[in-house]
């Protein structure tokens, strides 16, 4: 009887542990609707072969969104592959937020996620806040002990913060800066194409003016979608943008290395073809463009109102290819 028992329980405990084995760990079941078509690759890397054409419309699971430039998905047939994140509306389940905050130093309490959105006051060191989420990684969304709701720098040397933080913020802060971080928060990246990506559409004008968002040229759209996005104030022109790029030792020359959100940096048309910038010593030619990188091999820029005004153009191939400088991150 007891050899019996014995045997029952050591084949119990095979199968449960048969079962809990074959059973992947999911923090959150994600699903996504294509926005717009886009290619959905075999790898992550705009270079890797491409699978197929994901379309409007279609949904999609999302498999790993680890990767702030690349999500790996699962289409309806069961085909697995790699596609940019820009072009998916998600939806998740999300952990629930229990973070809460305490004020290092006096810091102002604004209406939106933006250095130039309103200040409500200013919060006082020592002050407990409830953190509602963070929107992007320079920014939390928090409500004071009166219950007033509005955002705070997510920056440490204003709050401290424990638990855990909903949107995949991590508590621990971004930098509105721009500096002093080594690799941009996924929040931060998303915020500033989220940002720009409102802008499709809008009229290109040379010189645009800076206090107004009816039209840009390149620099001046740039410089509002890191505005809007994180609160980051870029310089006004294009070759400003690229200086502080440079001088903060970031910048690559081979476009394909960059990443979602960098800043692209590009000389002037000389043609449509790439033989017509053969021996062009780029090392001194002049910045006479910029945009913002989406991944996927497209930039995200304005440069004419035959064009659209802000639109979304393919790299390789063309003489956005051939004109390329250099490129980098200013998060």
């Amino acid at each position: 009887m007891k050899k019996r028992m014995i045997t029952a329980a050591f084949t119990a405990s095979l199968l449960l542990g048969s079962v809990s084995a074959s059973i992947p760990t999911v923090m959150a079941a994600q699903s996504a609707t294509v926005d717009a078509g886009v290619n959905f690759r075999s790898a992550p890397a705009a270079s890797a072969p491409v699978i197929r054409m994901l379309k409007k419309g279609e949904q999609v699971t999302i498999l790993d969104a680890s990767n702030a430039y690349w999500y790996k998905l699962q289409d309806s047939s069961g085909r697995t592959g790699y596609a940019s994140p820009s072009y998916f509306s998600v939806s998740s389940v999300a952990k629930p937020n229990t973070a809460t905050g305490t004020i290092q130093k006096s810091v102002a309490f604004r209406t939106g996620a933006s250095l130039s959105a309103s200040r409500i006051r200013f919060l006082q060191a020592g002050e407990q806040v409830a953190i509602v989420s963070q929107p992007n990684g320079s920014w939390y969304e928090i409500k004071d002990s009166s219950g007033q709701a509005g955002f705070v720098s997510s920056q440490s040397q204003y709050i401290s913060v424990s638990g855990n933080v909903s949107s995949g913020g991590s508590g621990s802060g971004g930098s509105g800066s721009g500096s002093g971080s080594s690799a941009p928060s996924t929040g931060s990246v998303e915020s500033v194409i989220a940002a720009g990506l409102k802008y499709l559409g809008t009229p290109y004008e040379y010189g645009s003016s800076r206090s107004t968002t009816s039209t840009f040229d390149c620099s001046d759209f740039v410089r509002q979608a890191f505005l809007d996005g994180v609160g980051i104030k870029l310089p006004a022109d294009s070759r400003g943008q690229g200086e502080y790029i440079t001088q903060r030792g970031k910048a690559v020359s081979d476009w394909r290395q960059l990443k979602r959100g960098d800043l692209m940096f590009f000389m002037s048309y000389k043609g449509s073809k790439a033989s017509a910038y053969a021996g062009t010593n780029k090392a001194s030619a002049t910045i006479t463009h910029d945009g913002i990188y989406l991944g996927d091999g497209k930039i995200l820029h304005t440069y004419s109102n035959e064009a659209g005004g802000v639109t979304i153009s393919s790299i390789a191939g063309t003489h956005w290819e051939y004109r390329f400088l250099y490129g980098g991150s200013a998060l």
